[in-house]
């Protein structure tokens, strides 16, 4: 099975250079992406994003915090585009499970991606307020579980098993910390992995031997020492003495 990979990005040239990469198969965003790429108003700047890339899979989070503006938010992103996935929070600010309006939109066959989700039981209570007919996408925060001391493995095995029943329901590994998350990713049989563009770019490299990695780690060192105009001067110590 291909796990797909996502851009986890919302800065618009590079959503126009990532675009074009096939190893790409959509893009992932949330609020703190996008402030950080300056975007004052979320509506028009999501709009620009879909209009750089109108078939891959675009991931766009609610900001509402309770039933109603989650629903509200959900139902007007929705309509931006086909590709949209809207990201819901697997709980609100307050801990509060966000069953209810999962269980709503899923009705209403709106594609979600659940996000801010760390364990298996948050996955099996999220199964089990959707029906098989809808597209979800269940992001598993590793890189931030791991960050914590926590061994993410174990969960994200038992919340591909617990997915199986579901063919639209697709496990995606979130928060990548390095290149090798990607093959760990395939090993585990995840259906997507979302990685930032500067580690994208590194998986695009794969493939060099172990020889060819050494030869370029001295290589980088003698130049970095050539470029500070490190010396020794081991003789006249020796003379010295």
């Amino acid at each position: 099975m291909k796990t797909k990979i996502f851009c986890d990005i919302a800065d618009l040239n590079l959503i126009k250079v990532f675009s074009k990469k096939k190893i790409v198969d959509g893009f992932t965003t949330n609020p703190s992406l996008m402030r950080k790429a300056g975007a004052k108003n979320y509506k028009l700047y999501s709009k620009q994003i879909l209009k750089i890339s109108p078939k891959k899979t675009v991931s766009l989070e609610v900001f509402g915090d309770n039933y109603h503006d989650i629903k509200k938010q959900a139902l007007e992103i929705n309509s931006w585009g086909k590709n949209v996935y809207v990201k819901i929070p697997v709980v609100n600010s307050k801990g509060l499970f966000m069953g209810k309006v999962i269980r709503e939109l899923s009705k209403k066959n709106i594609k979600m991606n659940i996000t801010a989700v760390y364990n298996s039981q948050q996955v099996l209570k999220i199964l089990n307020s959707i029906n098989k007919k809808t597209n979800v996408i269940i992001s598993l925060f590793i890189g931030r579980a791991a960050d914590a001391g926590k061994d993410p493995l174990p969960e994200i095995k038992k919340s591909i098993k617990l997915s199986k029943k579901f063919k639209k329901v697709e496990i995606l590994w979130a928060s990548v910390r390095e290149p090798y998350n990607y093959i760990q990713a395939k090993q585990v049989g995840c259906h997507i992995i979302t990685i930032p563009p500067s580690i994208i770019e590194k998986i695009e490299k794969f493939g060099k031997s172990y020889n060819q990695l050494t030869l370029e780690t001295v290589k980088t060192f003698l130049s970095d020492s050539k470029k500070s105009k490190f010396n020794i001067d081991y003789l006249s110590e020796i003379s010295s003495r």
